[in-house]
């Protein structure tokens, strides 16, 4: 079925057909005896077509750090229930934490058939910011701020703050943290200056000895909190980045006879299904990570629509549950 077939039959004109397929104005009329052939032959326009006829593509490039996180998951199911509503699909390209792989996607999406890109960030290098400044395409960053570019993100800082004077309240004195790559200026950088700035506020002892870097995951939050025990077996608190690496710190602190929290508070960051199942439950810090995919999506649409990236920063604030693992 073609364009002229369906003019021929709704006997209108070419022209009148191809404006009814891009929104355009014809009489109402018109209107619905186009409607009602393409209903009766179950006519679907080539998606090819009326990009080059409209230079639109209806597609929005989503670019992801992994697929199996469930923060990734939450912001992803955001950005897609928005698309949805407002006629767009969604482009799906997970680098697995691969640098190389988001630069490679952020140039394929730039000088490809996509109308936007949404970039799920972790780490921000230079390469990263020319890429971005220089996209011919509207980007916005979710999960990362950087200055000159429309952003959505979480307010870091003040979580690992909150987080660490929880502890410090419950009479925890010897805190260690355990964070990820300081490289990652959102859930590394800053949740260490959140918390030193609970500490330092406290007056409580800044020990570099009571510090440990870990992955993003159990497996790594495990391992640094082994590392941890070794050269400072006196603390009586952990801070950790993310969930994972929290629940990962538990389960080695309970191999090595330590009570949690008897012995030692643990509190993280994420409220991950799972730490509502682990035993003692994990205090943490709850993100509005769905909210901050539909939030990005519809900064996006708006860049579309208006031809105009006002280049937004909306920071998203968080909540604190208090479970069981901080003492």
């Amino acid at each position: 079925m073609t364009i002229a077939e369906i003019a021929k039959r709704a006997q209108v004109s070419k022209a009148a057909v191809s404006r009814y397929l891009n929104d355009g104005y014809i009489s109402a009329e018109k209107k619905e005896s186009i409607r009602r052939v393409i209903e009766e032959t179950g006519y679907i326009p080539s998606q090819q077509a009326q990009t080059l006829r409209t230079g639109k593509s209806h597609m929005i490039g989503v670019i992801v750090p992994r697929i199996d996180s469930e923060s990734v998951s939450r912001i992803v199911a955001g950005i897609s229930g928005i698309l949805e509503q407002h006629g767009f699909r969604l482009l799906l390209a997970n680098t697995e934490n691969r640098v190389e792989k988001e630069l490679e996607y952020l140039e394929v999406f730039r000088n490809g058939n996509v109308d936007g890109v949404i970039l799920i960030a972790t780490l921000l290098s230079e390469a990263h910011k020319k890429a971005l400044r220089t996209s011919s395409v509207p980007v916005v960053i979710v999960g990362q701020q950087m200055d000159g570019m429309s952003c959505v993100y979480h307010d870091d800082r003040g979580a690992a703050r909150d987080l660490t004077a929880l502890l410090i309240a419950n009479g925890r004195k010897k805190i260690g943290y355990i964070g990820v790559t300081p490289r990652d200026k959102a859930a590394g950088s800053a949740r260490r200056a959140g918390y030193l700035d609970a500490l330092r506020e406290a007056g409580s002892e800044e020990k570099t000895d009571r510090m440990e870097q870990s992955s993003f995951s159990m497996e790594g939050g495990y391992a640094a909190a082994g590392r941890l025990l070794t050269r400072a077996p006196e603390i009586d608190a952990i801070f950790c980045a993310t969930d994972s690496i929290a629940i990962g710190a538990m389960n080695r602190l309970r191999e090595s006879g330590r009570r949690v929290p008897g012995d030692v508070a643990v509190v993280g960051i994420g409220h991950s299904r799972i730490s509502s199942l682990v035993s003692p439950r994990l205090t943490t810090a709850h993100y509005y990570y769905k909210t901050s995919g539909e939030e990005a999506a519809r900064d996006l649409l708006q860049m579309l629509e208006q031809g105009v990236d006002q280049k937004k920063q909306l920071k998203l604030g968080y909540e604190i549950f208090k479970q069981q693992s901080d003492g």
